[in-house]
């Protein structure tokens, strides 16, 4: 015989999902340190993250390079390094990307200086600031709208039972159906009072990019002075390599077809994800954390954790394979949590840096 008194568990189970769901919404606009808008004096790879993500940023770090003389591109793709003292966090990246030799293909280099600690650091610094979106905090949304709609499947289930099981004995009053609805419609408000945050850009953000729009934006910082060109380099930061119009027309044919392979990479692996989920649910839940936008498209960022640290956290459990160039195996995604966990294997540059593997990570 079931009685009223049932509905408790879903009731607290959906009261649950609803405080979870709204602590989580609540969390993904809260900047503990809020500044103010730096306006037209943001530093130039700040600028280059908020506006194209960390393929932005090598983008304009490598031509920045390219253009101190920092470094030699050929015709073929190959970044050779010339020995030069770098500018910055990034551009040390690029040479540890480089490797030994010095040289390495455009490609394969920016898929590892795009997922370094110090170009995912950028994206910190913004979402520190308020600009940027941290991506834990939009999955852990997302996440929290899944359960609450869980916990609405579950008063259903409960209703229909309690339909099912009540024998119907003289006497014996059966289940107020009135109850389930009303949890059933407090969900539903739950639901449309959390909806989900789309884009990694902060309304603080989008004003930040319009007060940079406009006029031609020559950076005050992250230029070095003896460096002519500060204005191109404003353009590639925010308007992509399009709107930078490069005079070296091999270096932006290079560039140009590294990003499409990186592209090319994150849909195949999108659809690899696909395919395997609906082939398997037992292997969908590794390759669709592992070939998601947290593992690594052209402007991956999972953020640092909560508390700030860039190098604590990856930021999800997903850790990519191989094939973006996040994580420790090319065999295995299924052990991301561990490998993305430790240090060795996050703090690296030819690994993920504080992130690891979003369209972000987190785009």
């Amino acid at each position: 015989m079931w009685h009223n008194s049932y509905f408790i568990v879903p009731a607290v189970l959906l009261a649950a999902a609803t405080l979870y769901a709204v602590r989580a919404r609540q969390r993904i606009g809260h900047v503990p340190h809020a500044k103010g808008l730096p306006g037209r004096g943001l530093p130039l790879l700040d600028a280059a993250f908020l506006a194209g993500g960390p393929g932005r940023v090598f983008d304009t770090a490598l031509v920045r390079m390219h253009m101190s003389e920092q470094v030699v591109i050929s015709r073929s793709g190959l970044v050779t390094l010339v020995g030069a003292k770098p500018y910055d966090a990034v551009d040390q990246a690029i040479q540890e990307a480089a490797g030994p030799t010095g040289s390495r293909e455009i490609a394969p280099l920016r898929r590892m200086v795009m997922r370094s600690a110090a170009v995912q650091e950028v994206g910190d610094r913004l979402a520190d600031r308020g600009l940027l979106r941290r991506p834990e905090r939009m999955r852990r949304a997302r996440t929290a709208r899944r359960l609450l709609w869980q916990a609405m499947l579950v008063v259903v289930a409960f209703a229909v039972a309690s339909e099912l099981v009540d024998d119907g004995a003289p006497g014996h009053d059966r289940p107020n159906l009135w109850i389930p609805g009303l949890l059933l419609f407090a969900g539903a408000f739950a639901l449309l009072a959390t909806p989900l945050v789309k884009g990694r850009i902060t309304p603080a953000g989008t004003r930040q990019l319009t007060l940079m729009d406009g006029s031609p934006w020559t950076p005050h910082s992250g230029v070095s002075p003896r460096l002519a060109g500060g204005a191109l380099l404003g353009a590639l930061a925010l308007g992509g390599l399009a709107a930078a119009g490069l005079d070296d027309q091999e270096l932006e044919a290079a560039m140009l077809a590294a990003t499409a392979e990186e592209e090319a990479m994150r849909q195949a692996a999108a659809n690899s994800s696909s395919f395997m989920s609906s082939s398997s649910s037992s292997s969908s839940s590794s390759s669709s954390s592992c070939a998601s936008s947290s593992c690594g498209g052209s402007a991956s960022w999972c953020g640092s954790s909560d508390s700030g640290s860039s190098g604590s956290s990856c930021g999800s459990s997903s850790c990519g394979s191989s094939s973006s160039s996040c994580g420790s195996s090319s065999s295995s995604c299924g052990s991301s949590s561990s490998s993305c966990g430790s240090s060795s294997s996050c703090g690296s540059s030819s690994s993920c840096g504080s992130s690891c593997g979003g369209g972000g990570c987190g785009s």
